[in-house]
């Protein structure tokens, strides 16, 4: 696994800067009046291509023995954006660093190392980055040894490692998606030269297993693949994450018999487009419904996955989901327009109607599945008779609940490119529309739950009252129950007495209340 590129001058824009040194692929600059060494950087042309070498997998312990007590006595925050797959890599993260020996803190003012493990699917996530570098520069000027970093999915961008590299150049340590297992070395360059570190490999690297992880609850993530193939012409993941590299099953399935052997009680299987796992398997015909059966028999209680694309939802899936057990009756499926010429520019490569045949197969198949989706308003070119078809989709399937965003563009994708005729204030509109229909679907599909008994998993207080529980269903609806802070962590069996647009209110059965009364 080298390091990646060596010209980096071709990549950014360094007006000003001048070269101190190069050495075994290393370059450093100075660029207002701040020495920073480059290992790799991002480059759009090697994200995008899709090279034919082998993934390997490597089974290695993240940190060498020589650094494992490098924080010792010192703690660590961060702050995380985006997805699950940026808090699963979080949990990684937090692992190698408490392997390190520091301590984590929620307080910034006192951490030693702050991380911002950041999101670039759209505009305003990385606005949300850089205005929270602003806030940061002051901590870092009151406290000059402090090592502040910038992770994730925004250092794979060309033009944002510029950026931060000529504006933000108190910042200390860049690295992308690829090296994060490269943690404790990067970390060890960046407090002992001194320097701003940046290595973001374009190229992905391999798949590397047993890295620590920190989790917290009773809810797991678990990846079981990385990166994505499908190139949608809004989607800048392609670049960022990579190519796709699927876990071997033996992996994963090991990985989710320990979280069963500690006691979680539901995990989520996590990849950019779980149903292409094991499509790049040139020794095994196991794709992700033979995954999901293998799941079916261990013993959690439930099994999530997320998320999906249409176009490789396949039958063999949907009869393994339908023998119901441990697997749940939740599926999000991003449709993302309800147009087949909209989908056709954003290359979704399915139609309106393969959709919705789809959907009824996974009905005829689980008849109270709780389906709920991703659209985007306002893509290049779309017509207001393009927009009603996407409303008339989601009455159609009847989706409980979605993520709904205004298109926005990202540098280096094909939309960008792409003629953004359609004013801001019918962009807005739109959006507000389909909320309006989303919420009164929500609404009618938790309506339909009253009466109806349910099994809670209990995850904690309620944000906006003390005195209140909240927790999930198996169809991930959210619940607020009253009851001892005991329950947290639990199944409880509960009534379901009133619906709200965005969640339920529910009893405990008779059963739980003379148990609580018991005891």
């Amino acid at each position: 696994m080298s390091k990646q590129g060596k010209d980096f001058s071709k990549y950014f824009d360094f007006t000003g800067a001048r070269v101190l040194k190069e050495e075994e692929g290393k370059t450093t600059y100075r660029i207002n009046g701040r020495d920073i060494t480059v290992n790799a950087a991002p480059n759009y042309k090697e994200e995008k291509r899709r090279g034919k070498e082998a993934i390997q997998v490597h089974y290695e312990t993240a940190t060498p023995p020589e650094l494992m007590e490098l924080g010792k006595g010192k703690l660590y925050h961060i702050t995380t954006y985006g997805c699950q797959m940026n808090e699963h890599d979080t949990e990684v993260m937090k692992g190698m660093f408490e392997q390190m020996g520091y301590a984590p803190t929620e307080d910034r003012n006192e951490a030693d190392v702050i991380l911002l493990n950041t999101c670039a699917i759209r505009e305003n996530a990385e606005d949300k980055v850089f205005g929270e570098l602003g806030h940061l520069k002051h901590l870092k000027i009151e406290k000059p040894g402090l090592i502040l970093g910038v992770c994730g999915c925004m250092s794979q961008e060309e033009s944002v490692v510029s950026r931060i590299m000529q504006k933000h150049s108190f910042v200390d340590l860049i690295f992308g998606t690829h090296n994060i297992h490269r943690l404790p070395y990067l970390l060890q360059d960046a407090l002992f030269s001194k320097e701003m570190v940046v290595e973001v490999w374009s190229k992905e690297g391999d798949i590397i297993e047993n890295l620590p992880k920190k989790r917290e609850g009773m809810r797991g993530w678990v990846n079981i693949m990385y990166g994505c193939d499908k190139f949608c012409t809004y989607c800048i993941v392609p670049y960022t994450r990579g190519k796709e590299r699927s876990r071997r099953p033996e992996d994963v399935i090991a990985e989710v018999r320990e979280l069963a052997r500690q006691g979680f009680k539901e995990i989520t299987l996590l990849g950019q487009n779980v149903n292409a796992y094991g499509k790049d398997f040139e020794d095994l015909n196991y794709r992700f419904g033979d995954l999901m059966a293998d799941m079916a028999k261990i013993d959690i209680p439930r099994i999530r996955f997320t998320t999906s694309h249409p176009r490789d939802f396949d039958d063999h899936l949907i009869e393994v989901l339908a023998t119901r057990g441990n697997l749940v009756e939740h599926i999000h499926l991003p449709v993302q327009s309800g147009s087949t010429e909209v989908l056709k520019r954003m290359s979704r490569k399915y139609t309106r109607e393969m959709f919705l045949e789809l959907v009824a197969k996974i009905k005829r198949a689980i008849p109270d599945a709780i389906l709920t989706t991703d659209i985007i308003v306002g893509f290049p070119g779309e017509t207001d008779e393009q927009f009603e078809e996407t409303l008339s989709l989601v009455q159609e399937v009847g989706f409980s609940s979605a993520y709904t965003f205004i298109y926005s563009p990202r540098v280096g994708t094909p939309a960008a490119d792409m003629e953004d005729n359609i004013p801001e204030a019918v962009k807005k509109a739109r959006l507000a529309r389909l909320n309006r229909i989303i919420e009164d679907l929500s609404r009618e599909s938790n309506e339909a739950e009253v009466g109806r008994t349910v099994e809670i998993l209990v995850e904690g207080v309620s944000k906006n009252n003390a005195n209140v529980l909240s927790g999930r269903t198996r169809t991930n609806k959210l619940v607020h129950i009253e009851g001892p802070v005991e329950w947290i962590g639990q199944f409880i069996e509960a009534k379901v007495t009133e619906a709200k647009s965005w969640y339920l209110k529910a009893e405990p059965v008779l059963e739980y209340r003379m148990e609580e009364a018991v005891s």
